[in-house]
């Protein structure tokens, strides 16, 4: 009776969210992987109503959430008034790559919107409860929209409009053409002194955070700031870091810690503590 107990209280350990999986949140109550991604029939095989038609139904990523309802929807980010940041999300049938940014955002929002799509598994806040301040954030992103206001027009811009931009007075030093072959690389003292003072970094990594939208490859996406497949720990050619909120690098907030702007100014290099003369300012 002892050990089965014990069992049990070990498994309820592991299947919470806030558990010790990295998965976390995403790992959907026990659910696990095919919470997004669906090993045969795609949608359908998720529990998705038959009667939908979509022709690339789980072709890309064994994606198993219905996308239907977001096929060919315009979205303007970040902005009142004038559509500074407009996402059209691809329409039905014309995916080709999981990784093309606007086919990311997509993804996301088929779980993350929450008014145009059906969500399960999902209770529209963070199973995190916000460090320093308290409560918790909304998770279905269309439903914080202001009041009388737009979706989405309080949300950080992502897609081909959001890029991220090298030289200048707000901008980081770097190189690159921005393309699949010679993507950004971070360099100039400022931002080498930089990725020194902040090894958690998501450019101190063999890949580049940012994402595709034909051969272009500074676009800003979800998975720019986020990794979903990771909610506690980040990892790059440095190692391994404490994070939350899935935030793809170092991201530990307290009472008088950096780590949160030192995440931010990864692309606002402008804001940073190396662009205003102070190259000795650690990440903590």
């Amino acid at each position: 009776m002892v050990l089965l107990a014990t069992g049990v209280a070990m498994a309820a350990t592991l299947t919470y969210n806030g558990g010790k999986d990295v998965l976390g949140a995403h790992n959907g109550y026990g659910r696990g992987c095919v919470m997004c991604h669906a090993p045969h029939s795609g949608s359908l095989g998720n529990g998705a109503a038959p009667a939908h038609a979509d022709p690339q139904n789980g072709m890309y990523a064994l994606w198993g959430e219905d996308l239907s309802p977001l096929y060919g929807k315009t979205f303007n980010f970040s902005g009142d008034g004038a559509a500074k940041y407009p996402v059209t999300l691809p329409a039905s049938g014309s995916l080709t790559s999981a990784h093309d940014a606007n086919t990311v955002i997509l993804f996301c929002l088929s779980c993350h919107d929450g008014v145009l799509t059906t969500v399960g598994m999902m209770q529209g806040q963070t199973v995190e409860t916000l460090p320093i301040m308290g409560g918790k954030a909304p998770t279905l992103l269309a439903k914080a929209a202001p009041s009388g206001g737009a979706a989405y027009n309080n949300d950080h811009p992502v897609g081909q409009n959001a890029t991220v931009s090298c030289g200048g007075q707000y901008n980081w030093d770097c190189t690159g053409g921005g393309n699949t072959t010679n993507p950004i690389k971070m360099t100039g003292a400022a931002s080498k002194t930089f990725l020194n003072n902040y090894p958690g970094s998501f450019w101190n990594s063999t890949s580049n955070p940012l994402s595709s939208i034909g051969t272009t490859v500074n676009a800003v996406t979800c998975t720019t700031c986020h990794d979903q497949h990771s909610m506690t720990v980040f990892t790059n050619s440095n190692g391994s870091y404490s994070t939350m909120f899935f935030v793809r690098g170092q991201y530990t907030p307290n009472g008088n810690g950096n780590a949160v702007a030192q995440f931010c100014r990864n692309c606002h290099g402008g804001e940073s503590n190396e662009m205003h003369g102070l190259m000795n300012v650690p990440t903590i």
